[in-house]
């Protein structure tokens, strides 16, 4: 199965239109920095909270790098979820100096 992407400048075009955003790192990755407006659910937990996973079309899907991210999407499209990797993930992200948030909020 082909995994669709798109980069970090892509996604942060994507956002401002609206576009739902999903976070598969774990919980201390995600407390240390993550795009605001994200939806966090670690890769572990994704199957059993699919009914979290905005409805959005398409669905973006993040992780460190693009590694789980890229499992989550394959996960999410067999799923029926039109679903498509960040490439570089939030590295690429914070190395553009594009604003995260920490904690909570």
């Amino acid at each position: 199965m082909e995994i669709p992407a798109v980069d970090v400048d892509e996604l942060r075009s994507r956002l401002a239109n609206g576009a739902a955003l999903v976070d598969v790192r774990e919980p201390d990755e995600w407390e240390a920095a993550h795009i605001g407006g994200s939806v966090h659910i670690p890769l572990a937990d994704l199957p059993l909270n699919l009914d979290e996973v905005p409805t959005g079309s398409p669905v973006y899907v993040i992780c460190a790098r693009g590694g789980r991210s890229a499992a989550a999407v394959e996960w999410l499209r067999s799923n029926n979820v039109e679903a498509v990797n960040v490439a570089g993930g939030i590295h690429a992200w914070l190395e553009q100096g594009f604003i995260t948030v920490s904690g909570s909020g």
